[in-house]
């Protein structure tokens, strides 16, 4: 009897994977003892100056990046994520630190105008808020490319005319000594030996040092590109992490190099 087909990766899949206690434990440690990177730091002050502007933070985890936004500073922040599990490990560590302003809502980035307690509170005047952020490459966790161009339609939805949005990615052409696997399985690909759950070349799904599984699309820059211009985005700034900060070992311990992007509602 031939082996069964695997399923492919969907939304509830990675909701799934999201909400695994051993992946939950890992996002609240990372919330209460990492805080923000040094390049997220810097990027958020560059881009994001105004510590009085209504902020939308989407795939907000247990709180890493939120509250290390509240402690810079920052007090109109309105943070969505699709795992409740995670949500609420943010809930608690923004009450142990004295933030419990910051709303927190259980939100699909797909489907952000369909949460209506979210869409009741978008700033009214100026209409949308004054800039979004989507941070550890959590827009490359939604499996589809039509699905994450829906997500970025929705946040340029939420955003007023020039509001910038900072998100990441990994880049897959970045690295010369990568280059070899993903040709590779280009060829795997082309002769449809890849990994059947997956969607789209640049997917990858694999199971993490700390228990869990990821799943997370590695899109090629001219991908990003894009997916943006489709959506309503124009493109301002993109650049590598390791050329905007050195690290700590304990954030390069926890995520690899990265590519910070920012880009303007049109």
């Amino acid at each position: 009897m031939p082996e069964p087909i695997p399923d492919k990766i969907t939304p509830d899949t990675v909701r799934a994977d999201f909400n695994d206690p051993n992946v939950v434990i890992h996002y609240a440690r990372a919330a209460h003892e990492l805080g923000l990177w040094a390049s997220e730091r810097i990027m958020i002050e560059r881009w994001l100056p105004d510590r009085g502007a209504p902020l939308l933070e989407i795939g907000c985890g247990a709180g890493r990046a939120t509250l290390g936004l509240w402690e810079l500073g920052y007090r109109r922040l309105t943070a969505v994520d699709f795992a409740g599990e995670l949500l609420d490990q943010a809930r608690s560590l923004a009450a142990l630190r004295g933030a419990a302003a910051i709303r927190f809502i259980l939100a699909d980035a797909t489907g952000l105008r369909q949460c209506q307690l979210l869409v009741d509170i978008v700033p009214a005047a100026p209409p949308g808020f004054a800039g979004a952020l989507f941070l550890f490459n959590g827009l490359m966790q939604i499996p589809g490319r039509e699905r994450r161009r829906h997500a970025l339609a929705e946040i340029h939805a939420l955003c007023r005319p020039g509001a910038p949005f900072l998100f990441t990615t990994h880049d897959r052409d970045d690295e010369p000594p990568d280059r070899p696997s993903w040709t590779e399985e280009a060829a795997r690909w082309a002769r449809g030996g890849q990994d059947p759950r997956l969607i789209e070349f640049g997917d990858r799904y694999f199971r993490d040092e700390h228990g869990g599984r990821t799943f997370m699309h590695l899109p090629a820059r001219t991908e990003v590109l894009a997916d943006l211009a489709a959506t309503g985005w124009s493109p301002a700034f993109d650049a590598m992490r390791r050329a905007l900060a050195t690290e700590t070992r304990a954030v390069r311990d926890f995520s690899d190099d990265c590519r910070f992007w920012v880009a303007r509602r049109l």
